[in-house]
């Protein structure tokens, strides 16, 4: 090869390197939990977002326990989920920059069409107390993720402690939300699951909602920018955009128009005052 096509070469090189590394830069990596993506909302939002912007993101989904612990690595640049206490004080220790709320939907208790525990549109504290008491068969994700730690809240709600009264009927999935809703409808069990994953199971068999629309079951999200005092790799800027257009009044009519089978599973309520 001659110096000139070795010249041509190494210039085409440098600038798809130029050109890679640029692409990089627009882009961020966003951490959240499960329920977020399996929901498909995130597949929806960011092609909007990445129009607007020219900004990718990558997503991360894990447990909510999984999510924060990234974070505090400096794996990520923005955090995205629905666990308030955790996130609350993942900003007060440092971690974060600030929490603003995003969006929110529900928890809904499934069970069983029969309802053998009789708790058919009974408030959540009600229903739990019965099913203990019966021993009815009971699904919890059981593995730290934001809709186990509401779920076993919930059970304090309801004045019970499950690490006690627990037995056989109380069974733990150990997995995300679509496996306990599959282990419910194999074993004819109560699970509580948010509504974003109950409206995208398909394969229900007797399973159907019996409690619903109790205040204690909203279902709050949060979205925080990783300090880039604690981690100078966090892309501030480019992050904090992302933030922005989420919180505001075009991102937050991005989430109400996202919909499955004509239901709209998330419900904006950003103020952008943070928290």
């Amino acid at each position: 090869m001659g110096r000139l096509s070795v010249a041509v070469a190494l210039l085409c090189g440098l600038a798809a390197g130029v050109a890679a590394s640029s692409a990089q830069d627009r882009g961020i990596v966003l951490a959240t939990t499960t329920a977020t993506q399996e929901s498909g909302l995130l597949n929806y939002l960011l092609p909007i977002f990445r129009d607007k912007t020219g900004i990718d993101v990558t997503v991360i989904a894990r447990r909510a326990d999984e999510v924060l612990d990234g974070a505090r690595r400096g794996e990520v640049d923005v955090v995205l989920m629905h666990a308030r206490p955790q996130e609350e004080k993942f900003v007060a220790d440092g971690f974060g920059v600030k929490r603003y709320d995003v969006m929110y939907n529900d928890y809904v208790l499934i069970g069983p069409k029969s309802d053998p525990a009789g708790v058919k549109g009974k408030d959540i504290a009600t229903a739990l107390k019965a099913i203990e008491a019966k021993g009815a068969p009971f699904v919890t994700r059981g593995d730290r993720s934001g809709t186990h730690a509401a779920e076993l809240a919930l059970w304090i709600v309801a004045g019970i402690d499950i690490a006690s009264a627990k037995g056989a009927w109380y069974r733990e999935a150990k997995q995300g939300m679509d496996a306990a809703l599959e282990a419910a409808r194999a074993a004819n069990a109560y699970v509580l699951s948010d509504r974003g994953s109950w409206t995208g199971f398909r394969d229900r068999g007797d399973l159907d909602i019996v409690v619903e629309g109790d205040r204690r079951l909203l279902n709050q999200y949060g979205v925080m920018l990783v300090s880039p005092e604690k981690f100078p790799n966090v892309k501030k800027d480019l992050a904090q955009t992302f933030i922005d257009w989420l919180t505001s009044p075009e991102g937050q009519t991005a989430i109400a128009g996202y919909k499955v089978d004509g239901q709209q599973l998330f419900f904006p309520n950003s103020d952008r005052s943070g928290g």
